[in-house]
């Protein structure tokens, strides 16, 4: 089976490096051939990561023509609301893009999708804007305010090295023998920000959501003394200080949910928030470039999060361990993974379908809009993970 990261070498059994062979969801050249369903004429239901929900519901309608079975619901109730269900032996499978202990041993990860993390601002006038990741951190953690900070005028008045992917005609990233996106040109580029002294309006997630947690564990990895507080999917939690302190009020404000988040961003002039790139940009949002280690400036497209997934390990169940201080100078350093959380104890029509489905979502043929999405496929190594792991289920 062909899918997401083509395979380069042996299925190996303890953590390994990701093949670095990474590409945006397209049409294959090759077709891609899934036995249908055992059975046929089932309704699957699911829920969880609002992450995964854009590339699940383009997927679905040319799924259920191929195999005859129907994904119903999938109400995308965040992360938290995955791993409840999976808990709870609710839905045929869930989704959460962070990773956890089950209740239920016989719940696995399956890592499907793979999409950066945008940061999104509503500035008027402003089409572009560069956040290092300590500058980034800071606005999140209350310590950057202004929108004239020197730290966001730092970011923003020096001359900046953007790398350049290149791309086919349908704009998807080209790639060498050995999967990496292949570098076209590295531009230096200057601009020259200025903004008046507006106040910083933050847009975060009220409902416990594996963004949040991805976006936080990014935060506590890079940036410890400030992060203090254990890893959580709820970002009042995880939040430096005390969220409710006067200061706070009205100026940091909570939605459930990425299309929330993304509409609050949408109506509050000088905001700034976190989301699917899909949500941002289809809502019309400025997005943000983050600084890798390399130095450069990069924006959440599909090559910049292949460049730094590349350089993540995974453990034989699927658990990814990312690598923020990856030097690749492409690479963007929010991309991350929804899980798909399936009870291999299942054994019915439904089961044979959700592994259907599941396999579709992984292959070439899902979905021909994704490129527009944001989504990067897996292939290579994680896709022999993936492989293994939907051939538990019945």
């Amino acid at each position: 089976m062909c899918g997401w990261f083509r395979a380069n070498k042996p299925f190996e059994r303890n953590s390994m490096k990701f093949s670095k062979s990474v590409k945006v969801v397209a049409l294959a050249a090759a077709t891609l051939m899934i036995a249908p369903a055992a059975f046929a004429g089932v309704t699957i239901s699911g829920d969880g990561s609002s992450f995964a929900a854009p590339l699940l519901n383009a997927c679905k309608s040319a799924w259920q023509t191929s195999s005859g079975n129907t994904l119903g619901s999938y109400p995308a109730g965040g992360s938290g609301t995955g791993r409840k269900n999976a808990d709870a032996g609710i839905n045929d499978f869930n989704f959460s893009d962070a990773s956890y202990v089950p209740a239920k041993s016989t719940v696995i990860h399956i890592p499907v999708v793979a999409a950066p993390i945008a940061i999104a601002y509503n500035l008027i006038g402003k089409k572009s804007l560069n956040l290092s990741q300590k500058t980034l951190a800071d606005i999140f953690a209350g310590k950057v305010t202004y929108w004239d900070d020197s730290e966001i005028k730092a970011d923003n008045t020096k001359p900046f090295k953007k790398v350049i992917f290149k791309t086919d005609g349908n704009g998807n990233p080209v790639k060498d023998k050995s999967g990496q996106p292949i570098v076209l040109k590295t531009l230096t580029v200057s601009q020259h920000f200025t903004i008046s002294h507006h106040k910083i309006i933050l847009e975060t997630r009220s409902d416990s959501s594996g963004t949040t947690q991805n976006l936080v564990n990014f935060f506590i990895a890079q940036f410890p003394s400030v992060w203090t507080k254990p890893s959580n999917g709820t970002f009042a939690n995880v939040f430096p200080g005390n969220i409710n302190d006067p200061a706070n009020l009205g100026r940091i404000q909570s939605a459930k949910g990425s299309a929330l988040v993304a509409a609050a961003v949408k109506s509050t002039p000088y905001s700034i928030g976190y989301m699917e790139e899909s949500y941002a940009a289809n809502n019309g949002l400025g997005i943000a470039a983050i600084q890798n280690a390399a130095g450069n400036f990069q924006a959440p497209d599909a090559a910049g999060t292949a460049a730094f997934l590349s350089s993540a390990t995974a453990s034989t169940d699927g658990k990814l361990t990312f690598n923020y201080n990856t030097t690749n100078a492409g690479a963007y350093v929010l991309g991350i993974v929804s899980y798909a959380l399936v009870d291999t104890a299942k054994s019915d029509a439904n089961s044979a379908a959700t592994k259907s489905f599941l396999q579709y979502v992984l292959s070439p043929a899902c979905p021909t809009s994704a490129p527009t999405l944001g989504y990067t496929t897996i292939t290579g190594n994680l896709l022999s993970i993936d492989n293994g792991l939907l051939a538990k289920l019945k």
